[in-house]
């Protein structure tokens, strides 16, 4: 692990994150409390940043998919599966949302700590920056994953999708609705400044 790395504990977990990589926070927190996977389901961790998804639920699922666009997370998530004991049956992709990953293959859960927050373009983002800036809107990126990610899913799995109130959470619903999905708020946490953190599930 590099020098820069800094310690995360979850429950009985720990997580060395890269200076370039996502920090867990409020929402990595809350959404890893909201977990629910099964024995021997299949699940794919979009956006995985340190791990800390994929990594828990890596201990029921029986194969784990985790993919990050940036290239330092994926080696961060590798090394933290290692040192968590739960390697065994986990693959890990560097790429742009579904890109890499196989248009037969479907999953039981899809799990997305989106980029959610409004942000300036720019053509010079960092790795960091990319786990939080969602555009103008917020919307950026969780559009693009909600038109696609339904196409992954298999009969009776569902999406856990989490965001901010300040990236419309409605609209959210909405697009899930108008692909077929049945849309529920499994958690949500008010934070500073007049935002919550929302967690989506959209079940198929």
């Amino acid at each position: 692990m590099p020098s820069s790395s800094k310690k995360v504990y979850f429950r009985d977990y720990i997580f060395h994150v890269y200076a370039n990589v996502y920090e867990p926070a409020e929402d990595s927190f809350l959404f890893a409390e909201n977990l629910a996977v099964k024995k021997d389901e299949v699940v794919l961790d979009m956006g995985t940043g340190c791990g800390i998804l994929g990594i828990i639920a890596a201990d029921k699922a029986a194969k784990v998919v985790m993919v990050d666009i940036n290239p330092y997370a994926v080696r961060c998530a590798k090394e933290n599966a290692k040192l968590n004991g739960v390697l065994e049956n986990m693959f890990f992709v560097q790429g742009e949302l579904f890109a890499p990953i196989n248009a037969e293959e479907k999953f039981d859960e899809i799990l997305f700590n989106a980029p959610y927050l409004p942000s300036t373009p720019s053509e010079d983002i960092s790795w960091l920056a990319r786990a939080w800036a969602g555009g103008a809107a917020g919307r950026q990126v969780i559009d693009r994953f909600i038109c696609e990610a339904p196409e992954y899913v298999k009969e009776n799995g569902y999406i856990l999708l989490m965001q901010s109130t300040l990236s419309d959470v409605n609209e959210t619903l909405r697009r899930f609705e108008k692909n077929g999905l049945k849309t529920s708020i499994v958690a949500k946490r008010s934070l500073p400044f007049f935002e919550a953190i929302v967690l989506v599930k959209a079940e198929r």
